[in-house]
């Protein structure tokens, strides 16, 4: 019954639209007041202490790092690296858009922020060439869910947190899924530009040109390296890296690109403040609510549950998947990461998976709830952009769905996509 107080007042909170953050917290609540075996004192507890962690600080910082990059002038020199990349072939500027959001997701590591920056200069420039704004738009919320999955990830920084996991090698383990998700999203915007006729922007490009991008853009490509050379060279932690990001943002917003004024800064820093305590509530009362959920013994009934479907390591992975897709529909990706890693990490872990592997199917699972409805953040913000409606953008991302699960299933089934890097890290 105590269970059925738990996920029933869950569910019913999420239908009357309450906050993802505070209906976790409520109902969490509402159980401990049912059960009466649980001091009230207990919620508070693990508001506090969920989010006393110093691997956790990194959240905030690359929260404020990707405000800073977003508003600098780098968005649009990443583009014209892409553009320079990619732009002459069929359907060059949805390829430079994905490609754009790949280096931004190396920055920001939020796939929303992704879309915000990205999208607000792309979608309006994708329409002035004649593509479709449903396609354009759905393109970018798509490409917008690789800065989850690119490190560095806020995602895998909870995961390294909850599942203690290497938060470096979690980073490393998904650059090539973080490829693999842009090369397939790649592939369908040519096939779709190819049948729809969307040329690219020049017949030819040259060496000189993609020179002058990349020098153009060198103080933006310059920020991964230092971030994630710095990690894996252990020179700092990936909290310090985002403190580091922070800082060379500013210097490069305001020094280098001179796009970034003084006065921009108390904005930035209240609308990451806004993001940062949006976030930390999430992470506060979604970790109550795993505490609660592992005292009742959920997780063994349910790893016992899926345990007796199918002997078939295959079936239940396969069911794991299902799970956290449909999860990602309907919860924040961070409270989802909090909630189930210790639910099904120890499955995953018996079948065979290794925990930085799992941890990227978690990831890429998760991320694709960032363009799935109800929930679809990245829809909503690629909506606000364009001016669609959700049901627009909802039919016109199906097929960027389809090869984001042909590309969840590889990466799911050849375990050296993920773990072949970190042979060279050790």
């Amino acid at each position: 019954m105590t269970t059925i107080v738990l996920f029933g007042s869950f569910a019913l909170l999420l239908l009357l639209s309450v906050p993802i953050g505070i209906a976790i917290g409520v109902s969490t609540l509402l159980t401990i007041v049912y059960s009466g075996t649980i001091p009230i004192e207990f919620l508070m507890k693990e508001l506090v202490t969920a989010v006393d962690s110093f691997p956790l600080m990194a959240v905030p910082f690359f929260i404020l790092a990707g405000e800073i990059m977003g508003k600098g002038g780098i968005s649009e020199r990443l583009f014209n690296l892409a553009n320079a990349l990619v732009g002459n072939k069929t359907g060059g500027f949805a390829m430079a858009t994905i490609v754009t959001c790949m280096f931004f997701a190396a920055i920001s590591g939020s796939g929303p922020a992704t879309v915000a920056a990205i999208g607000g200069i792309m979608i309006p420039a994708m329409v002035k060439q004649g593509y479709d704004k449903k396609f354009a738009t759905a393109t970018v919320a798509a490409a917008g869910s690789i800065g989850v999955i690119i490190p560095p990830s806020i995602p895998m920084v909870i995961y390294g947190v909850v599942g203690n996991a290497s938060i470096g090698d979690m980073f490393i383990a998904g650059v090539i899924p973080g490829l693999l998700v842009g090369l397939s999203l790649m592939v369908w915007a040519y096939i779709y530009s190819k049948k729809q006729g969307y040329r690219g922007t020049f017949e030819k490009t040259s060496f000189s040109y993609i020179g002058k991008s990349f020098w153009d853009a060198k103080w933006a490509l310059v920020i991964p390296l230092i971030i994630l050379g710095g990690i894996y060279g252990g020179i700092f932690t990936p909290t310090e890296a985002a403190v580091i990001a922070v800082v060379y943002g500013i210097l490069a917003g305001l020094l280098l690109y001179r796009e970034l004024k003084i006065k921009d800064l108390p904005k930035i820093l209240a609308d990451s403040a806004l993001t940062t305590s949006t976030v930390l509530i999430i992470v506060g009362t979604a970790t109550a609510f795993g505490r609660l959920l592992t005292i009742e013994q959920i997780p063994t009934q349910v790893a016992n549950f899926l345990l007796s479907i199918s002997e078939s390591e295959i079936v239940i992975i396969l069911l794991i998947t299902v799970l956290l897709l449909l999860v990602g529909c309907f919860m924040d990706t961070l409270a989802a990461i909090i909630i189930l890693t210790p639910i099904l990490l120890p499955i995953a872990v018996n079948l065979g998976y290794d925990p930085i592997h799992f941890g990227i199917i978690m990831v890429v699972n998760l991320a694709i709830g960032f363009i799935t409805p109800p929930l679809g953040v990245n829809l909503f913000v690629g909506s606000g952009i364009s001016g669609l409606s959700i049901e627009q953008l909802s039919k016109a991302i199906i097929p960027f769905f389809l090869a984001m699960i042909f590309s969840l299933l590889m990466i799911t089934f050849i375990p050296e996509l993920s773990l072949w890097l970190l042979q060279f890290s050790e």
